[in-house]
């Protein structure tokens, strides 16, 4: 939690916000920062490759003459490989490692950036992105868990909520990117041949990202849970120092003694089955109040506003900008006010800010008040349901079965912004825009009553201790 004594302000430091410990070196601090940053470097592959379709579907559109069912499908399909890639990398993290399976979500990105670049037809380019997903669903799994078993209880929050920085910061990169690209040759070369180089231009993140797992460690509960104690004591040690590394040791050992493994049958009659709806539900409605599909459309929004093609990416790129300002201030703030009472703030935003774009639309005064409507949304989201989805649904489970849990929230999560992208373009077209934000606001209406009624406060704990808390239930 923050502490804030005698001269100390409140001026934006990362290194003063995400202090561990006065006991702590800064070389052993390094250590926690370095791994997160790393891991995050994931988020930014997630945001940069689930963006670049914003800027390149208007081109695609024309160049393949798609309709708005095959639009809907091209903006989405990445995601069917988003939903395999966070089934199956539970078990291969399990066995393999985290460190290991991230790298293979970096080469899948890899292959994915160049084959989406020279795809010869629609169908050599779907089967690429699907490639691509498969390596966002891993790192939309792994890298906020590996974040969350490096990091200690009291910045946790603020860590894992670095990975959703590292998510917005790939969409912001990927708008000035798509912007660049856009502006160099005429309207005819970016319907043949710029949106190519956009898609190709995921390279250079991709390779950048294996590098830079090849100088961290591997989580140090994983290898616990592996029996390799001595290893994962080195690593403990270098974060908290001998001695809390060994009580540490002791804890996560003590967990996973009297832990079962996990299965769903196992959930029957369990406390446990309340964290995993708990993860699911968070999981949904992180993505049902609409939020994808803002950001994968919102060049064709702000040009539906009348503003133009230019003035649309221009406005799209203030989105990312917002983006990111907002999901710093939930890094400065998820250790301190806690979890709900930020989710609870930012939903409480993001449903007024539904419905008025709902309402500008209704009543045909759309302009600058939609742009405000949506930067207003992104900025509530940003600070709320962006950053501590991830941070709840890494935190909540057990060490032996947080894998698979997070795998099941995880799926749930991909699935329901598979819906929204799908669902997105077909709802504008048939019931307008003004019901189809409309519908947006009741359910985020829902989310707040879900997170008031039911969510549990896991600011401060150890995941032992949250472990703990929910079988005293």
């Amino acid at each position: 939690m923050h502490n804030n004594k005698g001269k100390h302000t409140y001026k934006y430091d990362c290194r003063k916000s995400f202090k561990i410990n006065d006991m702590q070196s800064a070389v052993n601090s390094g250590v926690i920062y370095k791994a997160t940053l790393v891991a995050s470097v994931g988020g930014l592959l997630f945001g940069y490759d689930t963006a670049v379709i914003s800027g390149a579907i208007g081109f695609m559109r024309s160049f393949y003459q798609l309709s708005d069912i095959m639009t809907g499908w091209v903006a989405s399909c990445a995601l069917l490989g988003c939903i395999a890639g966070a089934m199956y990398s539970s078990k291969l993290s399990d066995r393999a490692g985290r460190k290991k399976v991230l790298m293979l979500s970096a080469v899948l990105f890899t292959i994915s950036s160049i084959g989406t670049a020279i795809a010869p037809n629609l169908w050599f380019f779907v089967l690429f992105r699907i490639i691509g997903g498969m390596g966002i669903g891993i790192a939309s799994m792994l890298s906020p868990m590996y974040i969350s078993e490096m990091a200690p209880a009291s910045v946790r929050g603020r860590l894992i909520s670095v990975f959703q920085l590292g998510i917005v910061t790939g969409i912001l990169v990927i708008y000035f990117v798509n912007a660049y690209i856009a502006g160099i040759h005429n309207e005819a070369w970016n319907i043949s041949t710029g949106w190519r180089w956009m898609f190709g231009s995921g390279v250079i993140p991709s390779l950048i990202f294996i590098l830079l797992l090849l100088t961290v460690p591997e989580s140090p509960r994983w290898l616990a849970s592996q029996k390799k104690h001595s290893e994962a004591m080195a690593i403990l040690s270098q974060i908290n120092g001998n001695t809390a590394a060994q009580q540490e040791l002791n804890s996560i050992n003590e967990s996973l003694k009297d832990e079962a493994p996990f299965s769903l049958a196992s959930l029957k009659g369990s406390k446990l089955k309340k964290a995993l709806i708990t993860g699911i539900l968070l999981a949904v409605f992180s993505q049902f109040t609409g939020i994808n599909a803002i950001m994968y459309y919102a060049p064709e929004i702000f040009k539906s506003t009348g503003t133009g093609r230019d003035s649309a990416f221009i406005q799209t790129i203030m989105v990312g900008v917002i983006n990111v300002a907002f999901t710093l201030i939930a890094i400065k703030y998820v250790d301190s006010w806690g979890r709900k009472k930020l989710l609870l703030s930012g939903i409480s935003g993001m449903t007024v800010c539904l419905f008025i774009v709902g309402l500008a639309f209704y009543t045909q005064q759309q302009g600058y008040l939609v742009l405000i409507a949506i930067l207003g949304y992104i900025a509530f989201f940003a600070m709320s349901l962006g950053p501590l989805t991830f941070v709840v649904i890494a935190e909540i489970f057990p060490t032996k079965s947080r894998a698979t849990a997070m795998s099941i929230a995880t799926f749930f999560l991909w699935l329901a912004v598979f819906l929204v992208s799908q669902t997105f373009p077909i709802l504008i077209g048939s019931i307008g825009s003004a019901y189809t934000f409309w519908l947006y606001t009741l359910i985020s209406i829902l989310a707040f009553l879900f997170i008031r009624k039911s969510f549990p406060e896991t600011k401060g704990k150890t995941l032992e201790e949250i472990e703990a808390s929910w079988t005293k239930e």
